[in-house]
């Protein structure tokens, strides 16, 4: 079923265990980019470089268990739970090779993956990733305020603290609302901030992924600030950092044409 005027993109359903995942797909045929989501997101944050990074990669998105449309089991959403579900949902679809994007928590489950040295994943690129910030920021409380009680208000409120109040769209807004009345989708909120609370800091493993490494992080950021950049950097032996000046927390989204010529560049070297 396409869900956008860019016919190259559908969207599909996989079985993963016990459970029915959705995901967008669609593009080229130079190799695969997968994009996993921030906490609280969805495939559809992907849409706006979906387009530009599908003219010659095909670009999966799925939506995580416990997120957007895919299904919700009462389980501990932590972050090993989700890089072992990045891993048996690429083998559902007999993906043996592929380099990963991830945004916030998207970037601490790509990390994860890429510590376990997998031959699978080529590349890496982790914007403004989770994993080592421990302590809250008033952006992340709004954003888990709008979560949980998600409203116009709330859910703009969090956005435009995010972004610096760019782009953000009625459309985002209210889709944020729909997959967040779904049934057991707090649950699933609730469980992964949980599950980021009390797992250990990445910053020990950090050394053990030997993919090449792009990291990219708005300096605006006010939900994980950048200083925290430079724990990854130093970590991780291949990396390469990107500040984009004027981005908030999701670049993908604030400049996907800036954001996306940069990772195209660095997937061609």
């Amino acid at each position: 079923m396409n869900i956008r005027t860019n016919c190259l993109i559908s969207e599909e359903y996989v079985k993963v265990g016990e459970n029915k995942i959705r995901y967008l797909d669609g593009g080229g045929a130079s190799g695969n980019i997968v994009l996993i989501h921030g906490l609280g997101g969805f495939a559809e944050r992907w849409s706006t470089v979906m387009p530009i990074l599908s003219k010659k990669y095909r670009v999966i998105a799925p939506d995580l268990p416990g997120y957007g449309f895919s299904d919700k089991p009462s389980i501990d959403y932590t972050p090993e739970f989700f890089s072992k579900f990045v891993f048996d949902f690429l083998d559902s679809l007999d993906i043996r090779k592929t380099n990963m994007i991830g945004t916030s928590l998207g970037g601490q489950i790509v990390a994860e993956c890429a510590i376990t040295q997998s031959k699978m994943i080529e590349k890496i690129i982790l914007a403004s990733p989770s994993g080592i910030m421990k302590n809250s920021t008033p952006t992340l409380d709004a954003y888990s305020m709008a979560a949980l009680y998600p409203s116009y208000d709330t859910v703009k409120t969090a956005y435009e603290m995010m972004t610096g109040s760019k782009n953000v769209t009625t459309e985002s807004i209210e889709g944020f609302i729909k997959r967040m009345t779904q049934p057991n989708a707090k649950m699933a909120f609730m469980s992964t901030l949980l599950g980021l609370k009390n797992s250990q800091p990445i910053t020990d493993r950090l050394p053990n992924i030997t993919a090449p490494t792009l990291i990219i992080w708005g300096k605006q950021d006010t939900l994980i600030p950048v200083k925290y950049a430079n724990d990854f950097t130093v970590s991780i032996k291949n990396c390469q950092l990107e500040i984009m000046e004027t981005c908030g927390h999701t670049p993908h989204i604030e400049e996907p044409a800036k954001f996306s010529q940069i990772i195209l560049n660095f997937l061609n070297h």
